[in-house]
């Protein structure tokens, strides 16, 4: 993301904007919409979604610069929609910001700017501690990085800055982070996100209502849908993108691959919840427009990163490597560290004499690992990574358990060897 992240920040922020005005324009002045309602319209069909980008371009081998911005784009445009969005159904019941739409902007960009630096304060004391805390169970870690990330997100809150802003930053600083057990706690958190897309679409089913919906509604949201995407969408992209020299053929499918998800839908509410006038109404043109264009886009991506000459030919060679769970494979991973005084110091990797198909995969030494040679003799405060089949897990840890107390002559117990 890094090489992307003044690009995708850009798109996010100022591409927002601009998104957001020219579809109030459109929706005001060509659809007849209550000005209002047309700014909530931009609003809340404005951002892509995080979950539906990632889930397609995870099958489009594009090069990694432009999944970079498409990615970090999705992730980092929720934060000044949302703020958009509370401050436009606002204004739409009589309450709005001092200073009109300079007082707006303003107001937007500091929650912003505060939930940022909230989120990078917060970030790195929690690198620190998780880092430096040494808790009593592995399982914990994820937990605590659950419990940080959510405790960003008051803290904004509390502070009258963006909570998504500050939340999102202090994810990334803590996913980015070399932290300890940070495998077990990178699954935990995708099993979180997951439950969480889940629970978004279970919302959706609760508060979509097909029979509701008129066909002035279907009308409105295939006007706005054509526009956003045809030319609302690639207005910003070019306005946002041009300063960074990207070219034209990347733009065409950076504007075609602005996915919307459940996001919108779930702003949407936002609205209803303030009981404005037309937010029904509004909710069902949203409900419409993602179902349709989002049906309409994804499959036709593919399509078209090859037709633009995208299709990164490397990445579509490299092999696929995905880290399986050990269960998966019937097999345990021992952590076994060596105390002082144990007399498996001094004994060489190939004396362990180890049951069959168990392996010291890695030793940690003087907080550096590596890969142990047969001869390799095991030292004081070496920490082994044992790979060993499920089914021989008890007769490992019996084997190292009788090396360190008889040392490397020691025999198998009931006379077990291999």
């Amino acid at each position: 993301i890094k090489p992307s992240a003044a690009t995708a920040s850009t798109l996010a922020t100022a591409g927002i904007a601009v998104s957001v005005g020219l579809m109030t324009l459109f929706g005001h002045f060509v659809l007849g919409l209550d000005v209002w309602i047309a700014v909530l319209l931009g609003a809340v069909t404005s951002p892509t979604d995080a979950a539906a980008v990632f889930s397609v371009l995870r099958h489009v081998p594009i090069p990694h610069r432009m999944r970079g911005i498409l990615e970090a784009e999705s992730g980092l445009n929720d934060a000044p929609t949302v703020l958009l969005v509370m401050v436009a159904s606002a204004a739409a019941t009589g309450k709005p910001p001092a200073g009109g739409v300079g007082g707006l902007i303003g107001l937007i960009a500091l929650e912003l700017a505060g939930g940022v630096l909230i989120g990078l304060a917060l970030g790195w004391v929690g690198v620190a501690i998780l880092r430096s805390v040494a808790l009593p169970s592995s399982g914990l870690y994820p937990l605590a990085a659950l419990v940080w990330t959510v405790f960003a997100y008051g803290v904004g809150s509390v502070a009258h800055t963006s909570g998504f802003a500050a939340v999102y930053v202090c994810a990334l600083m803590l996913g980015n982070a070399q932290l300890p057990h940070r495998g077990a706690t990178r699954s935990f958190v995708e099993g979180i996100g997951w439950i969480a897309q889940i629970g978004l679409f279970v919302m959706l089913g609760l508060l979509a209502t097909p029979g509701r919906v008129s066909w002035r509604a279907v009308l409105v949201a295939l006007a706005a849908g054509f526009f956003l995407t045809l030319v609302a969408r690639p207005v910003t992209v070019y306005v946002c993108t041009v300063w960074f020299k990207v070219p034209m053929r990347e733009q065409i499918f950076l504007s075609w691959a602005g996915l919307r998800g459940a996001i919108p839908i779930i702003l949407a509410t936002i609205p209803l919840s303030e009981d404005i006038a037309g937010a029904a109404f509004l909710f069902d043109v949203v409900l419409v427009f993602v179902v349709v264009f989002t049906c309409l886009q994804a499959p036709t991506l593919p399509f078209l990163a090859r037709s633009m000459g995208l299709i990164d030919d490397e990445s579509a060679r490299d092999v696929e490597v995905e880290a399986a769970p050990l269960d998966k494979i019937s097999a345990d991973l021992l952590q076994v560290r060596i105390p002082a005084g144990s007399r498996l110091s001094g004994v060489e990797i190939g004396e362990l004499r180890l049951p069959k198909d168990t392996v010291v995969s890695l030793i940690i030494r003087d907080q550096r690992p590596f890969s142990p040679a047969p001869r390799e003799r095991i030292k004081i405060g070496d920490e082994l990574l044992i790979v060993t089949p499920t089914v021989q897990r008890i007769n490992t840890e019996e084997r190292l358990r009788t090396v360190g107390r008889g040392g490397r002559l020691a025999q198998w117990r009931d006379g077990r060897s291999h």
